[in-house]
């Protein structure tokens, strides 16, 4: 067989030469939107790696991005890794400490930086020890006031560059290509860093039908960030398969994604419940047509299991949950039901879209305690460990490493049973599981079944000390607008599915519930907050 190398040039390659037509709508304001060919997208990026090589950038160079979902930031998911660079996806929503943090670690010395985050990161760069040059991603070529001495213009420097700018011939796949941070919900964000091989095999997967299936024909909107995770691999994989993208942009609302679903016909989207909590409520406010959809992707966090009831019974569009970590790439598993369960009921089909679904060809998941591997019983929770040719081996200069991977797997710290059908389904993480009187309480799984009350909107139960059981449940919830459900009535209503001991001693309502940059809900911070909270005692 021969030996050739997978690396995304020939992503761009095949994009360019097989779907020249194939369009990218990319929204840069609330005024402007954007329409290219893939063939002028490819000079574009062309363009982009001329002018980065005139900056300096090397193989090797690490070039930070800042940016919402946008044809720049796109242009520089290709014209960096295929220059034989490190593209660095920095998410906009870390604190600023965080920001300043992950930037020095990776010794990044280029940045590009949406004009409308610049005031944001501007203060921060005279604390940058690497960065060379700052190039402000914006429709114009302004370039703003600044005392830091290397600022440009993207699109001046890219009037300024060359289409004819030849990528190297010679690049191998085991070079590093993308490197991203995860969220840091204790402790500083960790590094990890992709391949061309990982990011090539990883975007592949992606048009398996078992995962997303995706394909020429379709119009992807990936609403998760370019800055979270790869934007979970759909930049990358749309361009090779050749499927039209559309690009939300900045401060986008759920009316205005339905809208770009209605206008564009987008068959296949992906974001965090919350967004899509958002879109159903504005649904059921203003209709759009939303026939032209074929799979929503959702995940970052589960999935109430009344929101996938909705969108699968009431809105009649398919509601798919996905599962992965930064660590990942992300893609580990999807909840897509096999044939087998066509004859299930549809109570207990819910029941398997609500987990975290079926593992992805070539990865490996195994769900393991003090005794071994656990018995598919839907019951027995262990915690849950990943391999396969996508999956980080460690982190990036970091000593973390020691504790996450070890003989050959990645330990996620998600707590997790498989189910007879071998789904995988997370009970917890690690640090949020409850401990009461010596035995495990999942959180998550009283959370979905609170949200699945008509006047819950979010939900987050966290572990109280209490003097007998050394720790209960205490349930955090945010209500729907003018809706209303007393603290007796919401802890009534779990008792046909959990055992006594399992339902929260108390009901705390909230204003909402804090969250991490990417959409999760900030447990720490609840545990804080709530540290002198005295639960009843009976």
């Amino acid at each position: 067989m021969m030996d050739t190398q997978l690396t995304l040039t020939g992503f761009l390659k095949r994009g360019e030469r097989f779907f020249p037509n194939k369009q990218i709508i990319s929204r840069t304001s609330p005024t402007m939107t954007h329409r290219f060919s893939f063939k002028d997208y490819v000079k574009r990026t062309h363009r982009l790696a001329d002018a980065l090589k005139k900056l300096g950038m090397k193989r090797g160079t690490k070039v930070g991005t800042f940016g919402w979902n946008h044809h720049r930031h796109l242009e520089a998911y290709f014209a960096i890794p295929c220059s034989g660079a490190i593209l660095h996806t920095i998410n906009i929503r870390l604190a600023p400490e965080h920001i300043v943090y992950i930037i020095n670690h990776a010794e990044d010395e280029i940045l590009l930086i949406d004009g409308d985050l610049f005031p944001l990161v501007e203060p921060a760069l005279i604390h940058l020890k690497t960065v060379k040059h700052v190039i402000v991603m914006t429709d114009d070529v302004t370039i703003p006031e600044s005392s830091f001495p290397n600022v440009h213009s993207y699109e001046q420097l890219l009037q300024e560059a060359d289409e004819s700018f030849v990528f190297p011939k010679d690049l191998d796949e085991n070079m590093q290509a993308g490197m991203c941070y995860t969220s840091a919900t204790t402790g500083m964000p960790k590094g990890v860093m992709y391949t061309h091989r990982s990011i090539v095999l990883h975007s592949i997967a992606l048009g398996l039908s078992e995962s997303f299936g995706l394909k020429e024909s379709d119009v992807a909107l990936p609403v998760v960030p370019m800055f979270h995770v790869n934007a979970w691999g759909f930049p990358f994989a749309a361009l090779n398969f050749g499927s039209n993208i559309v690009l939300p942009g900045p401060m986008f609302t759920p009316a205005l994604l339905l809208d770009l679903i209605e206008q564009e016909n987008v068959t296949i989207t992906a974001g965090v419940p919350t967004i899509w909590m958002g879109v159903l409520a504005e649904q059921q406010k203003q209709p759009r047509d939303l026939s032209s959809i074929r799979l929503i992707i959702s995940g970052g966090s589960a999935s109430p299991k009344g929101l996938i009831q909705a969108y699968i019974e009431k809105l009649g569009v398919p509601y798919v949950n996905a599962y992965g970590m930064t660590e990942t790439s992300p893609l580990v598993s999807m909840s897509h039901p096999t044939t087998e369960m066509t004859k299930y009921e549809a109570e207990d089909l819910l029941d398997i879209r609500v987990t975290q679904g079926l593992t992805a060809s070539l990865i490996d998941t195994e769900v393991v305690n003090e005794k071994g591997e656990v018995p598919w019983d839907g019951v027995t929770m262990g915690e849950l460990r990943i391999r396969g040719p996508w999956i980080a081996s460690e982190y990036y200069k970091d000593e973390r490493t020691n504790e996450a991977f070890r003989d050959g797997w990645l330990y996620t710290g998600d707590i997790a049973v498989m189910t007879k059908e071998g789904y995988i389904k997370i009970t917890d993480r690690t640090k949020d599981l409850i401990k009461s009187g010596g035995e495990w309480i999942s959180s998550v799984d009283l959370e979905n079944a609170l949200m699945s009350h008509p006047a819950v909107l979010e939900a987050a139960v966290i572990a109280i000390p209490h003097p007998k059981w050394l720790e209960r449940p205490l349930a955090c919830v945010v209500l729907k607008e003018n809706a209303y459900a007393s603290k007796e009535e919401l802890i009534s209503s779990l008792e046909n599915d959990f055992a006594k001991w399992w339902l929260p001693d108390d009901v705390v309502f909230l204003q909402e519930i804090p969250k991490t940059s990417v959409g999760k809900f900030l447990k720490a911070k609840l545990r804080e907050d709530l540290k002198s909270y005295e639960l009843p005692i009976d």
